[in-house]
Formats: C-alpha cells, sequence, structure tokens
C-alpha cells in the first residue's frame, strides 16, 4: 500500500463509547474524544472474506454445489 492509509469516520470512541469525536491534524488520520480527552487512530489491516456467509455461497456455486 506504499504507505497510504485510507481513513473513514469514527462514530464512538473505542475507550468510553461517546460520540463527542473531532478529527486532528497529528497524529495523520487521529480522532480526539472530547468526553475522554484521548487521542487514537483506527487502523484496518485485513478483511477476512473467507468467514464471510455470502462470500461462501458464491464460491460454492462457482464449484457446482460440490463439497
Amino acid at each position: 500500500m506504499s504507505g497510504h492509509r485510507a481513513t473513514t469516520a469514527v462514530y464512538h470512541c473505542p475507550f468510553c463509547a461517546e460520540e463527542d469525536l473531532w478529527p486532528v491534524e497529528e497524529p495523520r488520520g487521529a480522532w480526539e474524544c472530547r468526553a475522554c480527552a484521548r487521542v487514537f487512530t483506527v487502523e484496518l489491516v485485513t478483511v477476512d472474506t473467507t468467514a464471510i456467509p455470502g462470500r461462501l455461497a458464491e464460491e460454492d456455486a462457482r464449484r457446482g454445489g460440490q463439497a
């Protein structure tokens, strides 16, 4: 990914569960929780597509329903 991080909106603080969140400039992609005074980042490492039920059915159909 060449150092590029995709950021998205975060709706709840992972520490106190409040919604009073504001983006901050540093560190890049960080959020400030004004309820508990923490600054944090959230990063998606991977998505395990093998555990998605629709994906399993899709792959099964492609193989002709064979287990």
